[in-house]
């Protein structure tokens, strides 16, 4: 069985032998290009491996499934790749030997995901600085009140979780919010894209009943 999607890769990464747990976007009907895919089963390519070319393709960043699947008109799975792998130079997709759909995931489950992944990867800071992720796929994350995080590198994250905490990150940046009531009990999440719906790259971001507002101080 083969699939191919997305776009042409640049210069792919050598193929390594792994298990991964990623994220793959399906239409409405479980289908991804002209394969039908169903909850449960495992499936495996003949043939050569490469990202954006051959085999399995899901992504490690919850969020960038966006890039091929919109939200409004497609399903997506947590899913696990295994065998011989190769990643796209771009973003975290992945292709895969074999690929197992494990379960599917909503919108509010892939955003749960997407911040679990960028807190793995978050260095522990002073809560009173300002945190800032300059380089390829890094991330910021800020925990003090009014913290703040920025994310000014390529693909890269920025979370602030404190009370009235804000972000701000470059064109395709990844950016998260927590929103706090004065007990600091978590009332609100949020997550976007610098570029996208609105939100503009380089502007610092809070959340206010639920929505990224632009921080007037």
């Amino acid at each position: 069985m083969t699939e191919t999607e997305g776009r042409t890769a640049e210069t792919p990464e050598a193929l390594t032998p792994e298990v991964i747990q990623s994220f793959k976007g399906f239409g409405l009907d479980w289908k991804c290009r002209d394969m039908q895919y169903e909850v449960g089963k495992t499936y495996e390519h003949v043939g050569p491996v490469q990202a954006c070319a051959t085999g399995f393709h899901a992504c490690e960043y919850p969020l960038d499934v966006f890039n091929y699947y919109p939200p409004a008109t497609s399903r997506f799975a947590e899913v696990e790749q295994q065998g011989d792998i190769s990643r796209h130079a771009n973003d975290s997709k992945v292709a895969s030997r074999k690929i197992t759909v494990r379960a599917e995931i909503n919108l509010a489950g892939l955003v749960k995901a997407a911040i679990e992944y960028t807190t793995k990867r978050c260095l522990p800071i002073d809560p009173k600085s300002p945190a800032s992720a300059t380089g390829t796929r890094g991330a910021a994350s800020a925990t003090g009140t009014r913290g703040a995080a920025s994310a000014t590198g390529y693909q890269g994250a920025a979370m602030s979780c404190g009370y009235d905490g804000r972000v701000q990150a470059a064109d395709g940046n990844a950016m998260f919010l927590v929103e706090r009531d004065d007990n600091y009990n978590i009332v609100n999440v949020w997550a976007g894209i610098a570029g996208r719906d609105g939100i503009k790259p380089g502007v610092w971001y809070h959340l206010v009943e639920g929505k990224p507002v632009e921080v007037s101080e």
